[in-house]
């Protein structure tokens, strides 16, 4: 009883919370709200679960939704400071798909099996979710009020377009976020373990823009046993040959860079960012493992996903298409929309399907600070620093509000656990005792942040 009370001083949870944590991520889990895009989702379920939990805390949820059963939840806890600007944290309810029959157990079964929390959602992004919830009822047990208010955003679609959950928030009903200017959610703050005992902690402080591409190729129809100097799928098939083989220059951003430096005074190396010729490849190849943190990240990509064309071996279509996954790096917009008109060339059309903007975030703001303070105060040997995601969150849509976002959901976890795998793998799992470090870790940087 002793020891729980210290701990409970110490770090400001209780026991209860860290039970929650865990049976939170798993009822969540079993929550099937598998988003298949296109609309084809449902998050009502998972909605009404947080909707509770935080009502049964004292907190208001207020439940919006821009389509039948496609549910967000947005709660607003009062802070001690009214002068102080908000902060917002927020988490998504859906999942991508998961077959069943590939997994060692059932995608949602929830199943805690040997101190692992096991299903879709486990680290994308459900046990985030539960830490909040944990959290904020831990507060609410014990009467703790954060500095500032905090606003609690639950959303739909975030595996999709953010259509139906940020975006329609943020365009819809931007005065839920009133006060708001820092935001946290997923992808930062998990133990990257680089070797030799090493513990790296990357907080995400910006994001790559999000180009999903459609390109059309427009040629002559006719028998396949002809000469045709116009077939679509020869011009289509070159220009996705050329996109996909395309070296994009490097361009290091402010929160690149800055992973670069701390990165390199690791492993004892002083590069100059700035030199002539500077070969960032290089530099990459003296940082073992923790080089697949910023690699992603120096250049824009364009990766070629889906090729659609013809109906028949002997027919050569008058129309072929393909799908490209790119990506641009913050002030990198400019140069991928030039590339694509020149990889394209003349007789391929192309048109972004969807567009999100690139991110950055300040690295040396209060926030980042305490961020990296609450990460040390429960591993004291860990090494915190910033990077940028290769990807996008929903901080993209609520960047739309003047809110500047990071990702954040702190998970302490064992040596050989692949962090990155789980995120839309197979047999995707959390360790149980992750979740507690995480919920120890959330709740310091909330109350002081």
């Amino acid at each position: 009883m002793a020891e729980t009370a210290q701990r409970e001083r110490a770090d400001g949870v209780d026991e209860q919370s860290l039970d929650e944590v865990v049976r939170f991520t798993s009822d969540l889990i079993r929550i099937d709200t598998t988003n298949r895009g296109g609309g084809d989702g449902v998050e009502r379920a998972a909605a009404e679960y947080v909707a509770e939990q935080l009502a049964d805390a004292g907190i208001e949820p207020t439940l919006l939704e821009k389509a039948p059963d496609r549910t967000n939840v947005v709660a607003r806890i009062p802070g001690t400071d009214p002068g102080a600007d908000a902060l917002l944290v927020h988490g998504h309810l859906d999942v991508v798909p998961a077959e069943a029959a590939d997994w060692t157990v059932h995608p949602f079964s929830g199943e805690v099996r040997d101190g692992v929390v096991w299903g879709r959602g486990a680290v994308d992004m459900k046990n985030m979710d539960a830490m909040i919830l944990s959290v904020v009822r831990a507060w609410a047990r014990a009467g703790v009020r954060p500095r500032r208010d905090i606003v609690l955003a639950f959303t739909a679609d975030e595996e999709a377009s953010a259509e139906y959950g940020s975006g329609f928030l943020a365009d819809h009903h931007p005065g839920l976020f009133e006060g708001c200017t820092e935001g946290i959610s997923e992808s930062g703050a998990y133990t990257f373990h680089a070797g030799d005992g090493l513990r790296i902690y990357p907080v995400a402080a910006g994001e790559r823009g999000t180009a999903w591409l459609k390109l059309t190729a427009h040629g002559r129809a006719g028998h396949g046993s002809k000469v045709n100097r116009e077939n679509a799928v020869s011009r289509l098939a070159a220009a996705v040959a050329r996109i996909g083989e395309h070296r994009w220059p490097v361009r290091l951003t402010p929160t690149v860079r800055a992973a670069l430096l701390e990165l390199s005074a690791l492993y004892g190396l002083e590069p100059d960012l700035d030199a002539p010729g500077f070969d960032v490849d290089a530099l990459l190849a003296r940082l073992g493992r923790a080089a697949a943190l910023v690699e992603p990240t120096v250049r824009n990509s364009s990766n070629p996903t889906v090729l659609d064309a013809g109906y028949k071996v002997n027919v050569i279509p008058g129309h072929a298409s393909a799908q490209i996954d790119g990506r641009m790096v913050p002030g990198g917009e400019e140069e991928f929309t030039a590339t694509l008109d020149r990889l394209t060339g003349p007789d391929v059309d192309w048109e972004f399907q969807h567009r999100e903007v690139p991110l950055t975030a300040p690295v040396d703001s209060r926030a980042f600070a305490g961020m990296r303070e609450a990460l040390l105060a429960f591993d004291p040997d860990a090494h915190v620093i910033p990077y940028c995601m290769s990807g996008g969150t929903d901080a993209k849509q609520f960047s739309r509000l003047g809110i500047t976002g990071y990702g954040f959901s702190p998970l302490k976890l064992p040596e050989g656990f692949d962090y990155s795998a789980m995120f839309h793998g197979v047999d995707e799992r959390v360790p149980v005792e992750a979740l507690h470090f995480g919920v120890r870790v959330l709740d310091r940087f909330l109350r002081g942040a």
